[in-house]
């Protein structure tokens, strides 16, 4: 498997703290994937979002991106985040200027391009995540779901080949969290790597290819979902949820679900049942 993102006994300690914050972290992000990352507060998803982006170094180990080590000279890490985005999750850590429009530009301008791209590079990336109408609106009038697709734009908008988003659907309504996951299947249709720290289980059963489990900074598991969550004894033993379907699913008799696939959203449960009952689709 060829791995845009990659963890090599990665160990950090934050300054003052008994327990490293990652100990020994051996992870890999599949190129090409939506990848969700899960696990409790503390177990080193952020931490491990910072190393990605050179803004953490490891004490001991390798961060690699794209199959070569990363590189913590001034030049090489600017070329590195021009190549790996980080939207926070708060986006007040992210926006810096007045509106949408300014806020976006703001990061292309940093590059050196030239005025027309950076206008057309705006306009594509306003149109994408819903925002042209809000492009000239003060940012602190915008709702949190505005302001995190905004956040989301100024990265877009660099055109990295890996996003890696930090709670990106919290605190969300869902509309909110609907159009910002449209703007992720998009990039992620055109070949953008994209990663997704979350603790809603049902969003990570439903729209990930591939699983990272972490748990008191180490990587506990990694697979896909249907095979993380097949059982999901390990995740309970985390004290972490099942998705609701996961665990519907797997609590039905064999008889029943043998030869189907684990249905991973409302569509496809939908379409089992329908089979299972014999009914057509417009019979539903």
């Amino acid at each position: 498997m060829n791995y845009s993102l990659a963890f090599e006994d990665v160990v950090f300690h934050y300054p003052d703290t008994v327990e490293p914050a990652l100990r020994g972290l051996t992870a890999a992000i599949p190129r090409g994937c939506k990848t969700a990352l899960l696990g409790h507060n503390g177990s080193g998803k952020s931490t491990l979002f910072l190393h990605a982006v050179g803004l953490l170094r490891p004490q001991t180990g390798t961060v690699r991106q794209a199959g070569l080590p990363v590189s913590y000279a001034k030049k090489e890490l600017a070329a590195l985040r021009r190549r790996v985005g980080l939207v926070f999750q708060d986006p007040e850590q992210q926006l810096i200027l007045s509106t949408p429009l300014e806020d976006i530009s703001f990061g292309l301008r940093g590059t050196g391009m030239p005025e027309a791209e950076i206008t057309a590079r705006c306009a594509a990336v306003l149109e994408l995540l819903n925002l042209t109408a809000l492009k000239d609106k003060p940012i602190h009038q915008l709702s949190l779901g505005q302001k995190k697709r905004t956040a989301l734009a100024g990265v877009i908008a660099m055109e990295p080949e890996l996003i890696l988003l930090d709670e990106p659907t919290s605190y969300l309504d869902p509309l909110s969290e609907a159009q910002l996951l449209d703007g992720l299947d998009s990039i992620h249709r055109k070949g953008t790597t994209v990663v997704m720290a979350t603790h809603d289980m049902n969003l990570a059963y439903r729209w990930a290819d591939w699983i990272i489990v972490l748990d008191q900074g180490v990587c506990r598991a990694a697979g896909a979902p249907e095979a993380i969550f097949a059982g999901g004894e390990l995740l309970q033993a985390m004290g972490l949820a099942l998705p609701l379907l996961a665990e519907l699913w797997h609590s039905l008799p064999p008889r029943v679900t043998a030869g189907h696939a684990a249905p991973r959203n409302a569509e496809e449960f939908k379409a089992v049942l329908s089979s299972l009952l014999g009914e057509g689709p417009g019979e539903r």
